[in-house]
């Protein structure tokens, strides 16, 4: 079983104990982390089909990703977090000053939303999904794939990213780059009017994505970070700028076990989903460095991380944390302080693409969610599962639903670093180990195979599998019940569950949640968010215009994701099929998309 959706602290206390930097980042994990968490660990298994017995599921305290060996840039791990965590939900990174990488990653860690969140073949703009909608593929017996189709859509249930635009430069001190307005090639509009553009993958959680070999549905985000791009050595562009005894020359970046920087520098300029095409580094480093951190949003004062950094009278932080003060903070000094030069971009803004991706990955190494009831039964507390899960537990490992064929470790993802570091040491030969082809979509129409996710707050995460195409936990053993949609060809075995087996299985992949990520609790809390909800109508199917921007776009609609501080919300998250089925909008749940914003 494969559930293909489930995919930082401003503290100083230890860091004079860390013998270096790397070492001194992951020591701030225990700030927020339960005792215990990233403890060294042995052993042996791989993370191929058939090899699930061989790597125990464990608590998820027990795993150890190795630290990147940051030291030659970082000087401070402590502000290089709040730097990440900042760059990580401040809105004004996008290029129409709106989309944050939190935007798709708000809730949970990945994304919720139901309007105008399909792309693909047979996607209708603004449409808003349904319960009735999944599964996408809908057999007449869904126990049977060679039964007759109800249903067959092709759309991927993806995120909004930004309306389509050429970039055109950036105006000092404004949110909103320059663009000019294109051809609009793209299948995004409806009766002349443009909307926001869907990618055609959905949104895997950043939570524990830090126990990722590599990131990305498709793992193209390499384990090696170059400074820059998602593509690691395949990049051989001198990536970093440095200033020594007077002069400023070129360098390149190497960093090994750093996927999530190669991640995080990938969405940011990509003109689908934050940025008109065409904008560079420099030119999001001279935006963002002129711009107030999270000017338009409000900070907790008991934020984990950013609470004595936040503005108490207003919104974003106090004036003395400008981003160029944080980076001065976070970074050494041979990697901004260069003079300003006659022409061209600052070293400040050169560095860009480094900074960005190392201050990230600083931040969503902290978002590591390992204490759910299932860590705590496995680490001994008999008491922390029922009957009925501790039943799922059995069968998830040992049943006929061979779920540990993919989802093992204590990661529950044989593409995560247990695995990898069992099977290769410290080499990257065997990197697809963890990638499966499924059958959740043909050949064809998606080439490659995709990352098994781990499982931790699967409740949250929906919809599931990378094309979003099944709505609840039910639909998707379903899916493995009748060995996939697209049987040939795929790494699924006979997979054998009966309906009190998938009850059991359910209650234990509900009780891989950590309560910290269900209440938004510290590390999980964050500033508020604004997020673009579907476009508003005039009438059904007919776009309203705003009337505030160039062009035929349609007009937003915004949903109020409201800030939390350490001690997190009220309320738990809402899940997927709760907001399908309107299920907490009486405020018993939290981010229900219901609450009014304005950006």
């Amino acid at each position: 079983m494969n559930l293909h959706k489930a995919s930082h602290r401003h503290a100083q206390n230890g860091a004079a104990r860390c013998p270096n930097r790397s070492a001194a980042l992951y020591a701030f994990l225990l700030v927020v982390a339960p005792a215990g968490s990233f403890a060294q660990r042995g052993g042996g298994g791989g993370g191929v089909p058939g090899a699930g017995a061989n790597t125990p599921i464990a608590s998820l305290k027990t795993a150890a990703p190795p630290a990147p060996a940051v030291d030659r840039y970082v000087k401070d791990p402590a502000a290089l977090i709040a730097l990440g965590k900042t760059l990580f939900w401040d809105m004004q990174a996008g290029s129409d000053g709106r989309t944050a990488c939190a935007t798709c990653h708000f809730h949970a860690g990945a994304d919720h939303r139901i309007q105008n969140q399909i792309s693909g073949p047979g996607a209708t703009v603004n449409n808003v999904l349904s319960a009735q909608d999944f599964p996408f593929r809908l057999f007449s017996n869904t126990g049977n794939n060679r039964t007759t189709l109800v249903r067959d859509s092709r759309f991927a249930a993806g995120s909004m990213g930004v309306v389509e635009r050429a970039f055109a430069g950036i105006e000092t001190g404004a949110e909103v780059d320059r663009f000019a307005v294109t051809a609009f090639v793209s299948p995004f509009q409806a009766n002349g009017i443009h909307t926001r553009q869907v990618t055609g993958r959905n949104s895997p959680s950043v939570i524990n994505a830090v126990f990722n070999v590599r990131n990305f549905w498709d793992g193209r985000a390499s384990r090696i970070f170059n400074g820059a791009t998602p593509a690691g050595d395949a990049d051989g562009t001198l990536n970093a700028w440095v200033y020594r005894n007077g002069s400023i020359e070129q360098e390149p970046v190497r960093i090994e076990n750093a996927s999530l920087a190669s991640q995080a520098v990938g969405p940011v300029l990509n003109s689908v989903e934050m940025s008109w095409a065409g904008r560079d580094w420099p030119e999001l480093g001279r935006k963002l460095l002129n711009l107030a951190p999270l000017g338009r949003q409000k900070v907790a004062a008991d934020d984990s991380v950013l609470g004595g950094m936040a503005n108490p009278e207003g919104n974003g932080l106090l004036p003395q944390f400008s981003y160029a003060a944080m980076i001065q903070a976070a970074f050494r000094a041979e990697y901004w302080s260069a003079p300003a030069p006659d022409s061209g971009p600052l070293q400040m803004e050169r560095n860009f693409a480094l900074f960005w991706g190392l201050a990230i990955q600083a931040y969503e190494t902290t978002l590591a969610a390992n204490d759910s009831r299932v860590d705590q039964f496995l680490e001994g507390r008999t008491d922390a599962l029922s009957a009925l899960e501790q039943q799922g537990l059995t069968e998830f490992r040992t049943g006929g639903s061979q779920c540990t064929t993919c989802h093992n470790g204590p990661e529950l993802s044989a593409a995560g670093f247990t695995n990898f570091l069992r099977r290769n040491g410290v080499t990257n030969s065997d990197a697809d180990a963890g990638f499966f082809r499924l059958g959740v979509t043909p050949a064809d129409s998606d080439p490659g195979t995709f990352k098994t996710p781990g499982l931790r707050n699967v409740e949250f995460t929906g919809p599931y599998f990378h094309d979003g195409s099944q709505a609840t936990l039910n639909q998707v053993l379903d899916f493995y019940g009748r060995n996939g949609d697209f049987p040939g060809g795929t790494a699924l075995g006979n997979v054998r569950l009966g309906a009190g087996d998938r009850n059991a299985i359910v209650a234990f992949l509900r009780a891989l949640s950590d309560d910290r990520v269900r209440y938004q609790r510290a590390p999980f809390d964050h500033p508020s968010l604004c997020v673009p909800n579907g476009h508003a109508e005039t009438s059904p199917g007919q776009l309203a215009l705003d009337g505030n921007q160039t062009g035929s776009v349609a007009l937003d609609k915004w949903a109020l994701v409201p800030e939390t501080g350490r001690g997190g919300a009220g309320v738990p998250l809402q899940t997927f099929e709760e907001l399908l089925n309107g299920v907490g909008n009486d405020g018993s749940r939290a981010n229900t998309m219901n609450l009014a914003c304005a950006p």
